[in-house]
């Protein structure tokens, strides 16, 4: 109960944002760059490990945008100029302008690679059909709904592959669900075939959104697993849940991904166990609100280190009431 996870993305250290600053100008080789990418893989694979994460994540070293990452690997898409994201960051949306295809594996191979580094479950990390239609420009597909569904069964095609490879855990990100409920059903559907028959456990991230809106209709996202930010709204999102039986395992997001501020322990073992008002402690897995990319290093170990070391000290105190109380029942047996 209570496994600590983390969203997926993590930080990417000095030297490899200055690495992939030299790729682009052409003044070090794709080789090059892919060794240090395997470096800071390593490295924040090591740093979860030793602050006891329970199922890990590779930090996605090697990617930029999460949907430009997929279109750059994928046939059917050419990129735009630079398209403002939010706040200061930019990225080159993607154009869909052919049938979108999978020449090979997206990214079964780093999977690979980063669970040979560990004995600890990583998870495959993809981004969702309905989230890499509504963040690129389409000029091919005659609909919005022609286009997710065409990129749900890719995105299907990676989930199995990752599945075949020995993924117990396949996180589907799904972020732009939550800002146009109108659509909410055909994300149900396009998720719905990507995850059809899998056998590893599902999971989809969902973060910042109209949760009134699409809350009534989370229960039928076809997953194992929805994971969502709590922390930034100072946990009142539990009031949502209060008073229903929401039959899927929750991602409970503890830490704000957004605020330098590093949470005290105190304040992430309140929210845990107001948490634990709501859910089962064998429905939730811990971890931070979202992807840790935007934060610096030093903030998203000790991001990382709150969440495993409050989840531990609420672990040990339901084990210690679990004992407790069956050593009370065992007395109050024998006496009878």
């Amino acid at each position: 109960m209570l496994l600590t996870t983390s969203v997926g993305s993590l930080p990417k250290p000095d030297y490899l944002m200055k690495a992939r600053g030299q790729a682009r100008k052409g003044e070090i080789t794709a080789k090059a760059l892919r060794a240090l990418e395997e470096q800071a893989t390593r490295e924040w694979i090591t740093t979860q490990e030793e602050l006891g994460i329970d199922i890990i994540v590779d930090g996605e070293q090697y990617r930029g945008d999460m949907v430009a990452y997929f279109s750059e690997h994928l046939g059917g898409f050419q990129q735009s100029e630079l398209v403002r994201s939010y706040g200061n960051r930019y990225y080159r949306k993607p154009i869909i302008t052919g049938k979108i295809t999978r020449p090979k594996p997206v990214t079964v191979e780093w999977w690979k690679f980063a669970q040979r580094l560990t004995t600890r479950p990583v998870k495959g990390m993809l981004t969702g059909p309905y989230t890499i239609m509504d963040w690129s420009f389409n000029e091919y597909y005659p609909s919005r709904r022609a286009t997710t569904l065409a990129i749900a069964q890719i995105v299907r095609e990676e989930a199995k592959d990752l599945e075949r490879a020995g993924a117990q855990y396949i996180q589907v990100d799904e972020p732009a669900i939550s800002t146009r409920p109108e659509e909410m059903d055909l994300a149900i559907e396009a998720l719905g075939i990507v995850t059809k028959g899998l056998k590893a456990k599902t999971i989809t991230h969902i973060c910042y959104g109209d949760f009134k809106t699409i809350g009534p209709k989370l229960h039928r996202l076809p997953v194992d697993q929805i994971d969502l930010e709590f922390a930034n709204r100072d946990m009142e999102l539990l009031e949502f849940f209060k008073g229903r039986r929401f039959p899927k395992e929750i991602g409970l997001g503890v830490v704000d991904v957004h605020s330098h501020r590093t949470e005290s322990l105190d304040e992430v073992v309140a929210n845990l166990k107001k948490a634990l008002t709501v859910f089962k402690p064998e429905q939730i897995f811990v971890d931070p609100d979202c992807g840790l990319k935007t934060r610096t290093p030093e903030e998203a170990v000790n991001k990382l280190r709150v969440v495993a070391e409050a989840t531990r000290i609420v672990r040990d105190e339901l084990s210690n009431g679990h004992s407790s109380r069956g050593r009370t029942r065992a007395k109050a047996g024998a006496a009878r």
